[in-house]
């Protein structure tokens, strides 16, 4: 899909997702919607006119005249539709075969098929949403947790755009007093004071990008989640663990040492978070051949995981299988769990949280429940990386695409610092300005390269 759409066509596409349902919508958006729709449509009352943005209640049918389906059809004139065309939508049952029916008649009345995002990808090119805008409906759709969700609302509001604008319009006043110092070099120094210029580069650019560039991470993790393996050796608790932050008994437990030979993988809600948990094998030195197998894979996802939560025995003493486990995994965001606190003598379980002191731990009593909550608040500070209130999620934070380009403008601030430091003349100046103000233009989607904006849209759905 390139940059620039035809917009004299009009395209369709069935907006709900494949399956059965009680309600399915067809899509079209373009000059012909209306045509289309008075085609295809028959209201109830013969005498209704169709009028914007008001359900009309009725039948689809096909160019013969069969009826294909009772349905609500809607039409939002231009501009004020998602799209700023005419638009038009079908909403008739969540039959699968009857919408791909529907959907075959408009197009045989003149609409084509429609690519992926390319309704979204309209309204941006009409300007009625910004590039942070368009991105953030997918992240809506594909939002895995309310945290997510509402992450991605923000991001729909203009929270991101808002901030960017903010940093655009402080860098073109800036740019503003550069071009008077530039059409009266004999004033340059009385127009152009460097202190001035160094507070307000770092005030009103610098520290907000660096901000939103250290939330980048936050972010990420509240779309994509993290992958949080449990790990130890056998009989510590690892599958009762998982039960326990699963709410439901998912593994298998029992006192045979082994029981476990694969990984379980499930998705859960931490907090707001996805977290990827996955129970592995107990690791120890002899084993079957299949009991090996799963070793060597528990070994394998150690190493793949972005937080390791090993599961220690605390009414035993510690062994040395437990500290090499604990060995293999430095440098790895772990947090240490002590776990069956109901069966270890007191004695015992302070001597092994003295041995993990400097660590992140954890201590539970899975089958009875027990720290289960500490635990899950122990996870999201590892994900988050902050201490501050779980239930404050950052106002806004980039994806991957704003925090690259967002290295480059701060990069570009840098040389801009430079410049200044080095008394540059005006017109330099404003040369490193205006790379500062391209980059920014890059993220909401002003001066985006074409290749860039298709790559952003390439990722949404047939029909949004």
């Amino acid at each position: 899909m390139t940059a620039r759409l035809k917009t004299e066509d009009t395209i369709a596409a069935i907006a709900t997702a494949p399956g059965s349902g009680g309600i399915g919508i067809i899509r079209f958006s373009g000059p012909q919607a209306e045509r289309i729709l008075q085609q295809l449509f028959r209201p109830h009352r013969s005498q209704v006119i169709f009028q914007s943005h008001r359900l009309c209640y009725g039948r689809v049918v096909d160019r013969k005249g069969t009826v294909l389906d009772e349905a609500m059809a809607v039409l939002m004139r231009a501009p004020h539709s998602y799209t700023c065309e005419d638009v038009a939508e079908i909403q008739s049952h969540g039959s699968w075969p009857v919408l791909q029916a529907i959907l075959a008649e408009v197009l045989a009345a003149g609409a084509r098929p429609a690519e992926p995002g390319e309704f979204t990808k309209r309204a941006f090119l009409a300007g009625r949403i910004d590039l942070t805008r368009a991105e953030a409906v997918i992240d809506l759709i594909e939002a895995r947790t309310a945290a997510s969700a509402r992450l991605a609302t923000e991001h729909l509001q203009g929270a991101l755009h808002n901030q960017i604008s903010a940093v655009r319009d402080a860098l073109v006043e800036m740019l503003a007093v550069i071009e008077v110092a530039i059409d009266f070099p004999d004033d340059a120094a009385e127009i152009l004071p460097t202190d001035q210029f160094f507070s307000q580069l770092h005030s009103h650019v610098i520290q907000p990008l660096q901000k939103l560039l250290a939330l980048a991470g936050q972010g990420k993790v509240l779309r994509e989640g993290i992958r949080a393996v449990i790990a130890g050796r056998p009989n510590v608790g690892k599958s009762s663990l998982l039960n326990a932050l699963l709410r439901e008994e998912r593994a298998l437990v029992a006192d045979l040492p082994g029981t476990t030979r694969d990984t379980i993988e499930e998705l859960i809600s931490v907090r707001g978070i996805p977290v990827h948990l996955v129970d592995t094998a107990g690791i120890r030195d002899h084993a079957d051949t299949v009991e090996g197998l799963g070793i060597e894979r528990a070994r394998r996802k150690m190493e793949q995981a972005d937080l390791v939560l090993l599961v220690l025995d605390a009414s035993q003493e510690l062994t040395g299988l437990d500290q090499q486990l604990y060995t293999s995994i430095d440098g790895k965001k772990r947090i240490v769990v002590l776990n069956k606190i109901d069966a270890a003598p007191p004695e015992q379980l302070e001597q092994m949280s003295r041995a993990f002191a400097e660590e992140t731990q954890v201590q539970t009593a899975a089958k009875c429940d027990q720290g289960i909550e500490a635990l899950q608040d122990a996870i999201w500070q590892a994900a988050m990386g902050k201490s501050e209130n779980m239930d404050e999620q950052p106002a806004c934070a980039p994806n991957l695409r704003h925090a690259m380009v967002l290295e480059k403008a701060l990069v570009a601030c840098q040389q801009l610092e430079q410049t200044l430091q080095a008394q540059q003349p005006a017109d330099l100046i404003a040369v490193d300005l205006q790379s500062i103000l391209d980059y920014l233009s890059d993220i909401v989607g002003l001066t985006t390269p074409d290749d860039v904006l298709d790559a952003v849209f390439s990722k949404f759905c047939i029909g949004k």
